[in-house]
């Protein structure tokens, strides 16, 4: 080749060069990645006398939590009593949450759009103490580059550190206090559970005993009515039942009763179980709330218990000596071998054979 023709190609390829670093440079300056001080960036400031937080997640709606005395409560989209244990998580990483760097300083609607701060995809949260904002912030799309912020009051778009997607993205039961029960079932002295079985009675002396439709029950096992009452100790609902109506859950004529008396009166525990929810699980109401329970399938099951549920396996035992290893000598007169068994080598056949 000759070398004019080199020099022309040389000088096509650097133009082409300095058409990129040109183009780079200019997206640079429009998506804000020049380094930038601590002035130029907005401040997100939570502090401990927040007494309200609004969620506005995408499709799931809003969740409004209000602090009342020393607790906290959902107030909309439901009435409820609040986790204090998510609420608190929550509190505690907005103290965390920091704004690092500058990614557009003037984003257009294509930019908004295209890192998710659209209605349909972002998480708005609020977080006051009266009328005062302490917190007015959008997180959009979480990547490569960070987790995306927007802040009230300032047209950029930003990257923040420090924030947990999972504490502000919760469905609306992950706010909710999902306790039902809890007491130690140590201090457990009586149970019934009135089902379509009937009335089934434990009562604790020294040892559970047990009776159903007024009747001991045979083979009755105490262990039985132990595992029973820590299926209901510490228990939890899995979802509610909110807008249900007391046909729709069955719980106008509940499908059981379980009360739990604990000992020296300190306390008694009612709980009705309706319909089959989704799946397994059921609808449930403790006495005092008007609030619907879905319970899980291991609790409902030993709501809705027959007797023989408390009983001890009449096989216990029977099977043990399956697939174990081939009769020993000594075999009574009679007894025929399992067909295709044989007897291990060099051991006499009881029979002669």
């Amino acid at each position: 080749m000759e070398r004019s023709t080199q020099l022309w190609i040389g000088v096509v390829v650097l133009a082409a060069l300095g058409g990129a670093v040109y183009k780079v440079s200019k997206d640079d300056a429009t998506k804000g990645t020049a380094t930038t001080t601590s002035a130029d960036l907005p401040e997100i400031k939570a502090t401990d006398d927040i007494d309200k937080i609004t969620i506005t997640n995408a499709e799931k709606g809003d969740v409004v939590l209000e602090k009342k005395g020393d607790k906290w409560e959902v107030t909309k989209p439901v009435v409820a009593p609040a986790n204090q244990a998510n609420v608190k998580q929550l509190l505690d990483n907005m103290k965390e949450l920091k704004v690092k760097e500058v990614i557009a300083a003037a984003p257009s609607e294509d930019q908004k759009k295209e890192f998710q701060f659209d209605k349909d995809k972002a998480v708005h949260v609020v977080a006051s103490k009266g009328a005062d904002k302490k917190v007015d912030a959008s997180f959009g799309k979480s990547g490569a580059r960070g987790q995306m912020v927007m802040v009230e009051g300032k047209p950029g778009i930003y990257t923040a550190a420090g924030y947990s997607s999972y504490l502000y993205a919760r469905e609306l039961k992950g706010w909710r206090d999902t306790e039902i029960f809890k007491f130690d079932d140590a201090n457990a002295t009586q149970v019934t559970i009135a089902n379509k079985s009937g009335d089934l009675s434990f009562t604790k002396g020294e040892n559970w005993a047990g009776t159903a439709k007024g009747k001991a029950i045979a083979d009755f096992d105490g262990e039985k009515v132990k595992d029973a009452v820590r299926a209901f100790k510490a228990l939890n609902a899995e979802d509610f039942g909110d807008g249900k109506t007391p046909a729709d859950t069955g719980l106008d004529s509940p499908e059981s009763t379980v009360t739990i008396n604990l000992k020296d009166g300190a306390g008694k525990y009612v709980l009705k179980v309706g319909k089959t929810s989704t799946g397994t699980s059921r609808y449930a109401q403790k006495d005092g709330d008007a609030t619907v329970f879905v319970i899980p399938q291991f609790t409902a099951d030993w709501a809705l218990a027959e007797p023989s549920k408390f009983q001890r396996p009449k096989d216990a035992g029977a099977d043990a000596g399956k697939g174990g290893p081939p009769m020993p000598m000594g075999m009574p007169p009679g007894m025929q071998m399992p067909p295709g068994m044989q007897m291990p080598h060099g051991m006499p056949d009881p029979h002669g054979h």
